[in-house]
């Protein structure tokens, strides 16, 4: 009798402290991940983009509602998250785990869940063909290693960079954020431009445009005269140029220009069309 007792016993305090330690892990919450500036990733170490910058970033690309943001090696999600308080659809790409378990909850927690993803991958063989913006806080190299990815993406597509350039490629546009002067503190934009390097004939000439990324020359031939083609910028699918006093502006779709000329000393204006007959190799 007394040893069924003392097993009862036993078995009782086992199972008190079994209960004790369940409640015990109740109340412990599971640790916060905290990155630390600094640290180490796949291709650069880790350091946030300042709120001023993210958000500076974020106008000069003039983020809407019918965007769609993707930001690479996106860190904490700040700017993902950012992205979605403006009413666009957001992606974060990052590799590290951790990370991505991070900026869940840090969109959860800003009330922005339905409007943001975030991808736990490689950027170098991340999807970015559905992107009407694309933001990028990486080493020159890095961003010398995407370009041609990039520069593959839908003319208009925005393309804005924290601090570092995309080498030759000039950007389309600068700012600074007066607010973090002594940090992190400017912001490249480049727009991706339509191809238009080629031969291309209109209804009285041939042109054969050279180009590097949004800039264009060439010639123009009209009546056995050539004429250089001067000032010419692609932006998105627009194309302005001069050509001997002439300014020629116009859409560019496809193998397809269409806009108008303009001779200023004459006082008019004109359509103009131009169809592509062959690309340069």
């Amino acid at each position: 009798m007394e040893a069924s007792l003392f097993f009862r016993r036993i078995c009782l305090l086992w199972l008190a402290l079994l209960a004790g330690l369940t409640l015990f892990g109740q109340d412990r919450k599971p640790a916060v991940y905290e990155p630390k500036i600094g640290q180490k990733g796949k291709d650069v170490v880790w350091v946030p983009t300042p709120t001023e910058l993210v958000d500076k970033m974020l106008e000069l690309a003039e983020v809407k509602a019918e965007d769609f943001v993707i930001d690479l090696g996106s860190g904490d999600g700040r700017t993902v998250i950012s992205a979605a308080r403006l009413g666009a659809k957001a992606e974060g790409v990052e590799f590290n785990h951790d990370m991505i378990v991070l900026s869940r909850e840090n969109a959860r927690r800003e009330g922005v869940s339905d409007k943001v993803e975030f991808i736990e991958g490689d950027m170098f063989e991340a999807d970015l063909s559905h992107a009407t913006v694309i933001t990028l806080f990486l080493l020159p190299g890095l961003n010398i290693k995407l370009r041609p990815k990039l520069l593959e993406l839908r003319p208009g597509t925005r393309v804005v960079s924290n601090t570092f350039t995309m080498n030759d490629w000039v950007p389309d546009s600068t700012v600074t954020t007066p607010e973090n002067w002594n940090s992190w503190n400017t912001a490249f934009m480049w727009i991706i431009p339509a191809r238009v390097d080629g031969l291309w004939k209109s209804s009285d000439s041939e042109i054969s445009f050279s180009q590097k990324y949004q800039i264009v020359g060439g010639l123009l031939t009209r009546d056995g005269r050539s004429y250089p083609v001067d000032n010419g910028r692609i932006r998105g699918n627009q194309i302005s140029f001069m050509v001997d006093g002439s300014r020629y502006s116009g859409e560019i779709d496809g193998d397809l220009i269409k806009g108008t000329v303009e001779v200023p000393k004459e006082g008019t204006k004109a359509e103009f069309t131009a169809k592509r007959l062959a690309s340069r190799p």
